[in-house]
């Protein structure tokens, strides 16, 4: 996945969440523009279908941002490369808000099949097909477009929104680690079906994306290992985690920012052990969200923050 700012072109902020833009997508473009020629008498028409696709991609992404932020969620950054976009969103911790930051986006391709599908007809019933067949081509091809990234984005293969659309509902019943680890794993299961299916059709953009697919999935699967041994630890009772409403785990499983020791910060206070330092905020182990000790229901070890004399009080 393509790193922010780094080789990316910031476009525009709309509604506050920044569009960037892939150095490789200039790249990918020109190569789809030539190998498309044929389709049109002008090769205008091949760059306007291609820029297209970029609108389409980006609304769908739009979608993903705005119901993230709809259900309290953080969304403030999309960028678009060659493989598709990625709307970097941050919805609450619970499978329902999840699955509706997800599902949003293709439902914008939903949604805009009859628009599209619509033009179609309409230049059909007008005989564009025979005065303006480019023009007539371009609305077929984009109505096309359309179809075929609803099609594929909602495939149950993770990490794509069917894929994570299947995460967010076994969520309700697994529990977030072990309905990735499932998902991912069934993921696995249909990109190297996609992978053998690229090699049958001599498609190096099918083979590219099976490929990426894949060790997206294999990393997925070791984040959700990791999930489901903290899932399993035991757990701090009359605490919990203003975010997710997960109580902490019991163990070391905080760092001091000052010494470095490893301590557990609900059962000391949120005292470091080693050297007394004081920690008033602390992180989620299970969702990362980072929070006031006292809104975890924490009693601190101390009445007043202080600081001592070249310290200064971390989280």
């Amino acid at each position: 996945m393509p790193t922010l700012k780094n080789g990316s072109l910031h476009l525009t902020r709309v509604a506050g969440i920044d569009l960037y833009l892939h150095w490789s997508w200039f790249v990918v473009a020109i190569i789809e523009v030539e190998m498309r020629r044929g389709d049109y008498r002008s090769v205008i028409w091949n760059v306007l279908e291609y820029l297209a696709l970029f609108g389409i991609v980006v609304v769908h992404e739009f979608g993903h941002a705005l119901a993230c932020r709809q259900v309290g969620g953080r969304a403030d950054t999309i960028m678009l490369w060659p493989l598709g976009g990625v709307a970097y969103v941050d919805p609450p911790p619970r499978p329902g808000p999840v699955l509706w930051s997800i599902a949003a986006g293709p439902l914008v391709n939903v949604a805009l099949m009859p628009v599209l599908g619509g033009a179609w007809f309409a230049a059909r019933s007008m005989g564009l097909a025979q005065t303006q067949p480019d023009f007539y081509t371009f609305l077929v091809n984009v109505a096309w477009i359309n179809v075929i990234l609803l099609a594929f984005n909602i495939l149950p293969v993770y990490p794509l929104d069917g894929g994570k659309i299947l995460w967010a509902l076994l969520w309700f019943w697994l529990g977030k680690g072990r309905s990735l680890l499932v998902s991912a794993w069934i993921g696995v299961a249909g990109t190297v079906g996609l992978l053998l299916l690229g090699l049958w059709w001599g498609s190096i953009w099918t083979i590219l994306i099976a490929a990426y697919l894949l060790m997206s999935c294999w990393q997925s699967i070791k984040v959700a290992r990791e999930m489901v041994k903290l899932e399993q630890m035991p757990r701090h009772a009359g605490f919990k985690c203003p975010s997710c409403g997960m109580a902490p785990p019991i163990g070391p499983l905080w760092r001091c920012d000052l010494c470095g020791g490893r301590f557990d910060t609900f059962a000391s206070g949120a005292v470091c052990p080693h050297c007394n330092a004081r920690h008033p905020e602390t992180m989620c182990p299970d969702c990362r969200h980072v929070a006031q000790m006292a809104e975890w229901g924490v009693q601190p070890a101390w009445t007043k923050p202080t600081v001592i004399e070249g310290e200064v009080p971390r989280g």
